[in-house]
């Protein structure tokens, strides 16, 4: 019998994250999400029996804190913490200046790339020989994401990713990316999403439909399986086909 993994899922309080969580746990594992908000942490530990911590992954102090409350051993990191801080707050119709712009592209930075570089460090020492460390991309890393840093943030995970495969390779430890397309029932688009962008979200992919958080979870998983121990500083994309890889 495969022994019980421990593994660390950022942001899995909602969406995507908390499909990744339920699907470890279901599996046996041992599971430990972060999140901003205590609420929705405490709801999912209540569901799937998860420990929940609140952690604001862009802080050093926060992540220093954190790892008082994780075991001496992480299995499998999932970056999940970030989103397209472009949608907080109320800017439509504003033509920011150039320090509103440098605060709202350094906020896309710190939410989904170096979020994910602070907490990969700092959990460093405790990564498990043979594990895995899987970041939550996103397909705008490939065809941007408009006038906002989001996708800039997501391309730079890549390649920071490339170097961070190269630098725990020799310890048996994988290092991907898996970058979603549209993905319904989650949080993404803070409810601001019109009908008609979705459906043209929709029927850009080739299979007719928006994917799920249960799409990406699965994905997560095969990349933390004993099947994919070979497979590192790779973007696996799950978008339907709406954007197509060569």
């Amino acid at each position: 019998m495969a022994r019980a993994r421990t593994i660390l899922i950022t942001g899995g309080g909602t969406g995507i994250g908390r499909a990744v969580a339920r699907l470890f746990a279901e599996r046996g594992d041992s599971v430990f999400v972060t999140g901003r908000r205590r609420e929705p942490l405490d709801r999912l530990g209540a569901e799937i029996g998860a420990t929940g911590v609140v952690c604001d992954h862009t802080r050093p102090e926060a992540l220093t804190a954190l790892l008082a409350e994780l075991p001496e051993r992480v299995d499998v990191l999932v970056n999940n913490a970030g989103g397209n801080t472009d949608f907080d707050g109320d800017r439509e119709g504003e033509t920011p200046d150039l320090v509103a712009y440098a605060e709202a592209f350094r906020a896309n930075l710190d939410a989904n790339l170096v979020s994910a570089a602070l907490t990969t460090r700092a959990l460093d020492g405790r990564l498990a020989d043979g594990g895995a460390v899987v970041h939550i991309g996103s397909i705008a890393a490939s065809r941007g994401s408009g006038a906002g840093s989001y996708g800039a943030a997501k391309a730079g995970l890549t390649a920071w990713n490339l170097d961070l495969a190269r630098a725990l390779g020799s310890r048996g430890i994988t290092a991907n990316v898996v970058a979603p397309g549209y993905i319904a029932d989650t949080e993404f688009f803070r409810d601001r999403l019109p009908d008609e962008r979705r459906e043209q979200l929709v029927a850009a992919t080739v299979t007719g439909r928006a994917g799920s958080p249960v799409d990406i979870a699965e994905t997560v998983a095969f990349l933390a399986s004993p099947g994919a121990r070979h497979i590192t500083g790779q973007v696996l994309h799950v978008n339907g086909g709406a954007y197509m890889s060569s």
